[in-house]
């Protein structure tokens, strides 16, 4: 499929209703269609991969469109350049999010994990904490030292006040310790340093990984 029959399918299934749950959850921006996650699956299934196709859906700058892109697009194919190209396009937790998928994919995540943490935006930074929290999820093979090197990070940012970087440091912080004893002992400990730091994000975040990392 081309770019332009993609826009048309996307515009086909746009529900303007649903907009108003986008500002209800601050997903989307003021591009977006009202096109549901499944329908753009839907869709990717019929477009299939394809690493330049992606490339043209993002330079349409429609929310549903970039989001598309990033179900389309080809990992190996997927360069640093890009990757810093397209993150600094980030507007909304929602495109974070489904972009990370992508990119946990590539060779760059981890170094990205480190470099974005750093970032002031606040999307930037909570796509570093995405592509953890992905990684600690899919990538069974992945080795703990790359977990147990990256739980400073998390303390040292769990100071960050905005609900999108505290909810992504809360959220990578939960799914390392999810991956097995050793990292669960290391993540509450890490938990309890946050508490003990005692600022306000950070006392949230150790209570909610608190919650559900010690319970088991």
């Amino acid at each position: 499929m081309t770019v332009d029959e993609l826009l048309a399918e996307l515009r086909t299934r746009a529900q303007p209703g649903r907009l108003v749950e986008h500002r209800r959850v601050a997903a989307g921006n003021a591009t977006a269609l009202g096109v549901s996650v499944p329908d753009i699956r839907a869709l990717a299934k019929l477009a299939g991969r394809d690493h330049l196709l992606a490339q043209q859906l993002w330079d349409t700058g429609i929310h549903e469109a970039r989001q598309l892109a990033a179900m389309v697009d080809v990992p190996p194919l997927v360069t640093e350049a890009q990757m810093e190209a397209w993150v600094a396009d980030f507007d909304s937790w929602d495109l974070c999010d489904g972009v990370c998928n992508l990119f946990e994919r590539t060779p760059f995540a981890w170094p990205k994990a480190y470099e974005w943490a750093e970032r002031d935006e606040e999307f930037v930074k909570r796509a570093a904490f995405v592509l953890v929290a992905y990684v600690a999820v899919h990538d069974k093979q992945a080795d703990d030292q790359l977990f147990l090197d990256y739980l400073p990070v998390i303390r040292r940012h769990s100071n960050d006040p905005r609900n999108f970087v505290k909810k992504a440091v809360n959220w990578a912080l939960r799914q390392v310790g999810k991956r097995n004893d050793r990292l669960r002992a290391a993540a509450i400990e890490c938990a309890r340093e946050i508490r003990a730091d005692g600022t306000p994000s950070g006392r949230w975040i150790a209570a909610d990984a608190l919650r559900e990392l010690e319970r088991r």
